[in-house]
């Protein structure tokens, strides 16, 4: 049973996403985790105040389940199917990430540094994780979808747009991961 406690391979995660695109291709929905925030914020009234989330979000309700599905998932595949919650992590980079304060680098996914209650007691964290996040929403909203959605739903459709804003993404956290991120920290 150890084969469970494994990430899945590539020739099989890849056809599950063959055939997840292909149902929904057949079925003349799009993919991607912005339009899924998108129905829930006007699921929950926020058409009232913006136009962006005034639409018929009822036809929109197979996003829901996309979102309780990544969470259960989620939760599952780290309580249930994971017998190491600890990532491996090469050790230069272990190394480059404790020399930059980063100490939590082999103890955890997300580094408490900035992911924790203790951490929002830091301007600087607190100022980062609003222009992240809110550079992440206008992004998402500027290139008309997420990450997911133009690599995987766009790119599927064989989009042009998508191809361009997949380009700008991985430039984009190449830029961050090599240039931004040693100034920051």
């Amino acid at each position: 049973m150890d084969w469970i406690y494994e990430p899945w391979p590539w020739y099989v995660a890849g056809p599950l996403i063959t055939l997840t695109m292909a149902a929904l291709l057949f079925a003349g929905k799009n993919f991607g985790m912005s339009s899924n925030f998108r129905t829930v914020c006007a699921a929950l009234g926020a058409g009232k105040n913006c136009d962006f989330f005034c639409f018929d979000w009822r036809s929109q309700r197979w996003n829901l389940f996309v979102i309780a599905g990544a969470v259960i998932g989620g939760f599952i595949a780290i309580h249930l199917l994971s017998d190491n919650p600890v990532p491996k992590i090469n050790p230069e980079v272990i190394a480059q990430l404790k020399q930059q304060g980063f100490k939590s680098a082999v103890s955890s996914y997300l580094p408490t540094e900035l992911f924790s209650y203790s951490a929002l007691s830091s301007v600087k964290v607190v100022a980062l994780l609003f222009a992240g996040g809110f550079l992440v929403g206008f992004g998402a909203r500027y290139a008309g979808g997420c990450t997911s959605g133009h690599a995987i739903s766009g790119l599927s459709n064989l989009q042009f747009p998508s191809l361009i804003a997949v380009i700008g993404f991985f430039t984009g956290g190449l830029i961050m991961v090599h240039l931004l991120f040693p100034l920051l920290f």
